[in-house]
């Protein structure tokens, strides 16, 4: 049995400590639109107008911190961004906010790392086409790799 090729990720939904806190982040940073709110309690943001593409709650972490290092639990959320100038605007609105980033080119992608206030790990990143992804000898799996992203070349689509 294999996966239908059509499935992917609808939405995630994150423990925060403070629903003004990361709203201020996930809208007022990233740019995603406030669909719903559930008082101090829960928010519902998306891109486009969907109902959520991210549920930040507090029902079990309200005022609470991130998990210690060593622990398990989500590494990050990865979300794709149609082209690399809406990548590029993206790090140019993270980098104004003065947060950190890291960022690597995957050969089938450009990415960008960062955390939120809650220390959940986001994945901002754009595919390259299919045709341009990186395969094996025998072209039947995908080779992937981690090098630096010039992140000077992807805000230079900002330019063009």
């Amino acid at each position: 049995m294999s996966i239908d090729p059509g499935v992917d990720i609808g939405h995630v939904h994150l423990k925060v400590s403070d629903i003004d806190r990361a709203l201020a982040f996930y809208v007022g940073v990233l740019g995603f639109e406030e669909q719903a709110r559930m008082g101090d309690q829960a928010a519902f943001v998306s891109a486009g107008g969907y109902h959520h593409h991210i549920g930040l709650n507090t029902w079990e972490s309200k005022g609470g911190s991130p998990p210690p290092p060593g622990t398990t639990g989500l590494f990050h959320f990865a979300i794709r961004f149609p082209t690399r100038p809406a990548l590029a605007r993206a790090l140019q609105g993270v980098l104004d906010a003065g947060i950190r980033v890291g960022a690597s080119d995957h050969g089938v992608s450009e990415a960008i790392y960062l955390s939120d206030p809650d220390g959940n790990g986001i994945e901002l990143y754009w595919d390259r086409p299919e045709e341009e992804w990186p395969r094996t000898a025998d072209g039947k799996q995908v080779a992937m790799y981690s090098r630096p992203l010039d992140l000077d070349g992807l805000l230079a689509e900002l330019d063009s």
